[in-house]
């Protein structure tokens, strides 16, 4: 069995001096290995002095031409150069690691905000860190905050109005919520707007339970004293349309997700009486630990969009 490394002795200098020792030999000089170190010439003949007291043996003589080494201290200078370079090459390594591992981004996002909003955002990332690589997860909102919690994404995006604890996030939009119809389907003809009891006593196309999609209508309704009921829960925006446009019953979907279908007719909003469906838009991370690197860089880049449209809005 192998026995484990001695600890280094008292008497092997630091990094620093032997760099210096190493300085003064290939220049000559005290004096110009200072300069070239960015110290002053007596921090540089102090710290010459306490290595020698450490090793124990002269490294240099000097002279008013310069200086040089000794027998022993080119033997110290011949050793150094092999640990100034080994610890150049730690440096680079780590350098490349730290790297690598700032140049990876790894985002979970809601559905809807992995469909409609993440594509422009992810452009924009590109643009300004073209050397970034993004993994994008698509799930519901609590599988987005699973996911964060776990550190198995490092931001998440999620839309609702709950936040499960263990997170920091920040809001960074908002989304309408929409009740669409075929243009066959008699709520495409009424004038009159929806009240909250009739959308909660009509079966309607739902995403599933733990979406904020779902979570959003379900409060908005509860307020009514009534809760959304399903006719049929499907787990994808594309499923809700087609459901939908195919005229099975009334969807409820992003207001993002509908505005092609809205424009060109083959989807109806029905407007709502007495009841909101607007929702935040959030980034989530895990609690206390502050986004950084590409992740951070992200958030920049939604915010500063956000507030583009805002002032141009203004």
């Amino acid at each position: 069995m192998s026995s484990s490394p001695a600890p280094l002795s008292p008497h092997v200098p630091e990094l620093g001096a032997l760099e210096l020792l190493l300085a003064v030999v290939r220049l000559g000089s005290l004096g110009r290995a200072a300069a070239e170190l960015g110290i002053t010439q007596p921090a540089a003949s102090a710290r010459v002095a306490a290595m020698e007291r450490q090793i124990g043996v002269t490294l240099l003589e000097r002279s008013p031409r310069g200086s040089r080494p000794t027998e022993a201290g080119a033997l110290v200078a011949e050793w150094a150069a092999q640990v100034v370079g080994a610890a150049q090459a730690l440096d680079a390594g780590v350098a490349a690691l730290r790297e690598r591992r700032d140049a990876r981004l790894r985002v979970s996002a809601s559905l809807t905000v992995a469909e409609y909003l993440m594509p422009g955002w992810l452009l924009a990332l590109h643009a300004a860190l073209p050397g970034t690589a993004v993994t994008l997860r698509a799930a519901n909102s609590a599988e987005v905050a699973d996911q964060v919690l776990a550190q198995d994404a490092d931001l998440g995006f999620v839309e609702g109005v709950r936040i499960p604890s263990g997170l920091d996030t920040a809001v960074i939009g908002h989304d309408r919520l929409v009740v669409v119809v075929a243009p066959n389907h008699p709520w495409a003809r009424r004038r009159a707007p929806l009240s909250s009891a009739e959308v909660a006593a009509t079966p309607l196309i739902l995403r599933e339970q733990g979406s904020g999609t779902r979570e959003v209508l379900d409060a908005a309704l509860a307020g009514s004293g009534g809760l959304a009921e399903p006719l049929l829960t499907l787990a994808s925006t594309t499923a809700l349309k087609s459901a939908a446009t195919s005229g099975a019953g009334p969807a409820v979907l992003s207001e993002l997700a509908v505005v092609d279908e809205l424009a060109g007719g083959r989807l109806k909003a029905v407007p709502l009486a007495d009841v909101v469906l607007e929702r935040p838009l959030r980034a989530i991370w895990p609690k206390g630990a502050k986004p950084k690197g590409p992740a951070r860089d992200l958030l920049s880049l939604i915010r500063a969009q956000r507030a583009g449209r805002t002032a141009h809005a203004g």
